[in-house]
C-alpha cells in the first residue's frame, strides 16, 4: 500500500458510482455541510486518503438544490457524471411540509431569526386561512427572503445582512405554486402542505399569508418530502446507509425514475458550458 497507491475494490467501486440518489437532510447542518460528511464517509469507507496527496482522484458529488440548516428532509446529490444532470433538478417540482406561527414575524422569517413583530391573532378561523391559500396558488408573484442563499455582488445575502450591511430586498419574482393546503389549524400553529416550482420560498409563503390575514406569521418548521421524482419516503437514504453498496443499490433503483438517455444528450449540447451545483 505504498503511499496508498493501490486502490482497494471499494475505492474503485466508489469512483465509478454515477447518477442521482437522495439523502435526508435533518434540521441543523446546512446542504453543503451535509455533503461534505457524506463525501468524507465514502472516502474513508474505500480508505482514500484526502490530505497529503493532492493528486488523489476527486471524488464528483453536489447537490440539487440548497435546504435551508433549519429544514428537513429530501436533498438530491449526484454523483460523478450525474452532477452533470443536477442543474435540471432545481427547476422541477418540490413538495414541502411547513409549519407556521401565527402572531409573531422574525427578521429571517423562520425560527431561528429574531422577533420583530407581534400581533394578536386569535380572531383567525380556519375558515380564514383556507380562503387566503387559494390568492397564494398558481402563478405568483414573491418577493424572496432577505435571509437567503441568493446573491448580490457575489456574495449571499444572508451573509451581508449579518455582516449588518443594508440589503435591499430583491425584487419580486414569478413563482409557481401547483398546490397549497392546510392540514392542520390549532391556533397559533398551522401546517401546510405545498407543492412548487424552481426559485419558491416556503419561509416567504408562511409570512406574506400572515400579512395577507392582518396579522404576521413566521415558518417554525420545514421539511421537503418530495424533490423531481425523488421522495423522503421512498428514496431518501439516512445516515446510516451512507455506504458505497447502500448507495449503488440506490443509484440503480433511481435511474428508473429519470427521463431516458437521449434528453441527456440534448442537454449537453444546449449549454455547453452548464456544469453542476456545486456544493457552497
Amino acid at each position: 500500500e505504498a503511499g496508498g497507491v493501490v486502490l482497494g475494490k471499494s475505492a474503485d467501486k466508489l469512483f465509478s458510482l454515477s447518477g442521482l440518489f437522495a439523502v435526508y437532510k435533518p434540521k441543523g447542518p446546512t446542504s453543503a455541510g451535509v455533503l461534505n460528511l457524506l463525501k468524507e464517509r465514502l472516502l474513508a469507507e474505500a480508505g482514500v486518503q484526502t490530505n497529503g496527496n493532492k493528486r488523489n482522484q476527486v471524488l464528483k458529488i453536489g447537490h440539487g438544490g440548497t435546504l435551508d440548516s433549519a429544514a428537513a428532509g429530501v436533498l438530491v446529490v449526484g454523483i460523478g457524471k450525474g452532477t452533470k444532470m443536477l442543474r435540471t433538478m432545481l427547476a422541477g417540482s418540490k413538495k414541502y411540509t411547513a409549519i407556521g406561527l401565527l402572531g409573531k414575524a422574525t427578521d429571517t422569517l423562520d425560527a431561528t431569526g429574531k422577533v420583530t413583530e407581534e400581533k394578536p391573532y386569535d380572531q383567525i378561523t380556519k375558515g380564514d386561512l383556507e380562503n387566503v391559500l387559494q390568492k397564494f396558488t398558481g402563478d405568483i408573484m414573491q418577493v424572496p427572503p432577505l435571509y437567503s442563499a441568493l446573491k448580490k455582488d457575489g456574495e449571499r445575502l444572508s451573509t451581508l445582512m449579518k455582516r449588518g450591511e443594508a440589503v435591499e430586498a430583491k425584487p419580486a419574482r414569478p413563482v409557481r405554486v401547483y398546490s397549497l393546503s392546510l392540514q392542520h389549524f390549532q391556533p397559533p400553529l398551522f401546517t401546510l402542505d405545498v407543492e412548487c416550482g424552481g426559485g419558491f420560498y416556503v419561509r416567504s409563503l408562511v409570512s406574506d399569508i400572515g400579512k395577507e390575514l392582518s396579522t404576521c406569521a413566521t415558518m417554525q418548521e420545514l421539511t421537503r418530502t418530495k424533490h423531481g421524482p425523488f421522495t423522503l419516503e421512498e428514496h431518501a437514504l439516512y445516515e446510516d446507509k451512507w455506504t458505497i453498496d447502500e448507495i449503488a443499490r440506490s443509484l440503480e433503483h433511481c435511474t428508473s425514475l429519470l427521463p431516458g438517455e437521449p434528453s441527456h444528450k440534448k442537454l449537453k449540447t444546449e449549454h455547453p458550458g452548464e456544469t453542476a451545483v456545486s456544493c457552497e
